[in-house]
């Protein structure tokens, strides 16, 4: 054996010693798994000689039959080579995995406080009333329904669900209409493929507005037209100039602007739809929150034909949960199940049971009414730190949601210097800029909260204000 090989099959070693003191039923298994590892890790080396199967066996302690079919079985997978009076080899199909795994989940690492508009606070989510739900059910759960699911979702949680948008959101909610969806990203997917599918290559888009809806549509093929917002909501005579007919749209509270659509606009946005024959995607992505006055019925309940309805629990739960819900028209029911259906095969079934029960049992109100209290004393505070701490700073919209729009004098500027001083300060915010290209260059911001402590929130607002004073 070269110095080479045997400074390899050194370090790959002590992966085999576990086999010698494995159970003997295991005893073979166990070896194969651990030179296989040994292989796949980088550990043996491509072209490291073993030793033979009497000299291993002897070292590990094991029969001599044990090491020969493990050489044998790793030499049939591709992982060992040989040749008769040759020895073996390890060899050269395998590359060596790469170490670990990473994390790409979005994070601001270093960040004193970071106001990501959007994020909840996942604290805050129920993990005592989630797990009671969870035993129930797998205690409950018939054993035909861990088959594949219904593609629109089990019928007790699209019922569930009926009943809570039509009581709290106000939409024509028929069982028979609602799919369970892994969030609104999959509903804007799955609309996506079969307005693709139906000839349309394109939708309009809110200006300002989230920039995933371009990526989601783009991956069904599909463009997305800018359009801009006056102060009532989408403007109507870009979007009747623009040739579309279909719109994705933020209604009940704008995002990013905060604005909730005025009653005569919505009118006008169903007018459109119905002119054109045209289709209104309204995206509900956190209606329950509104802290002024009671929250603003959905636009679908106005025209259930015209508007696809879609939301989420992660703002109120929690976005890992990955569980949404999507309202279709009639005229897309079908080719929107086919499409679900062979995307995924339906959701998964126990979590679809879970969210179910959490829902009959009043818990997933408990946890809205938790979550509003906490977000509007949130909301609060970060209207108060800033009139502290940045006199004539004006936040509009209405009180609702996760973020705000906080709108600086111009004193703090300019908007590339104020980024540089506040990022240097570890503050992380956004510019209304980043999220459309109708945006004028004033120094407003978009601030999230909701998943900040009040002390974080002065904190974090202290900390940006003395930045750009310094």
């Amino acid at each position: 054996m070269s110095s080479e090989s045997a400074s390899s099959w050194a370090a790959a070693w002590e992966l085999l010693l576990p086999a010698a003191s494995a159970p003997a039923r295991a005893r073979g298994r166990t070896l194969q798994a651990a030179l296989r590892e040994a292989v796949r890790s980088g550990r043996l080396a491509r072209g490291t000689r073993l030793p033979s199967s009497r000299e291993l066996a002897a070292d590990l302690g094991v029969s001599r039959g044990l090491v020969t079919e493990a050489y044998e079985q790793l030499t049939a997978e591709g992982y060992l080579r040989s040749g008769r009076g040759a020895g073996t080899w390890v060899g050269g199909a395998v590359r060596a995995a790469q170490p670990g795994a990473r994390d790409l989940a979005p994070r601001s690492p270093g960040a004193r406080a970071d106001f990501l508009p959007g994020t909840p606070d996942l604290s805050l989510f129920p993990r005592a009333a989630w797990a009671a739900a969870h035993r129930g059910v797998l205690a409950e759960l018939p054993h035909h329904a861990l088959g594949y699911p219904d593609p629109r979702g089990l019928p007790r949680l699209r019922t569930a669900l009926a009943e809570l948008l039509a009581r709290r959101r106000g939409v024509v909610a028929d069982p028979e209409r609602v799919v369970v969806v892994s969030g609104v990203a999959q509903a804007m997917t799955l609309l996506g493929f079969v307005l693709h599918a139906r000839g349309m290559r394109a939708v309009g888009v809110e200006d300002p507005g989230s920039p995933e809806h371009g990526s989601l549509y783009a991956s069904a093929g599909i463009g997305t037209v800018p359009l801009p917002l006056d102060a009532h909501g989408l403007a109507i005579g870009p979007l009747h100039a623009s040739g579309v007919r279909a719109v994705v749209t933020t209604p009940a509270h704008q995002f990013p602007s905060g604005i909730a659509y005025s009653a005569r606009r919505r009118a006008e946005l169903l007018e459109w739809a119905r002119s054109v024959d045209g289709l209104v995607i309204e995206d509900d992505y956190d209606g329950d929150f509104r802290y002024d006055r009671a929250p603003v019925g959905a636009l679908q309940g106005l025209d259930p034909e015209r508007v696809a309805y879609t939301g989420s629990v992660s703002k109120s739960l929690a976005p890992g949960l990955r569980l949404g819900w999507l309202l279709v028209p009639a005229p897309l029911a079908e080719d929107v199940v086919e499409r679900k259906r062979t995307m995924d095969l339906g959701h998964p079934a126990i979590d679809q049971a879970v969210m179910a029960r959490f829902l009959e049992h009043g818990d997933y109100d408990r946890q809205l009414r938790r979550c509003q209290r906490a977000y509007r004393e949130r909301r609060d505070t970060l209207v108060s730190a800033l009139d502290e701490h940045f006199p004539g700073a004006r936040v509009s919209g209405v009180a609702a949601g996760l973020h705000a729009i906080a709108e600086l004098p111009d004193r703090y500027g300019p908007l590339d210097r104020f980024l540089e001083r506040t990022a240097a300060a570890g503050v992380v915010v956004r510019p209304l800029t980043d999220y459309g290209q109708s945006v004028d260059d004033g120094l407003r911001l978009v601030l999230g909260y909701a998943h900040l402590s009040s002390s974080r929130i002065r904190e974090g607002v202290r900390l940006m204000a003395d930045s750009v004073r310094a």
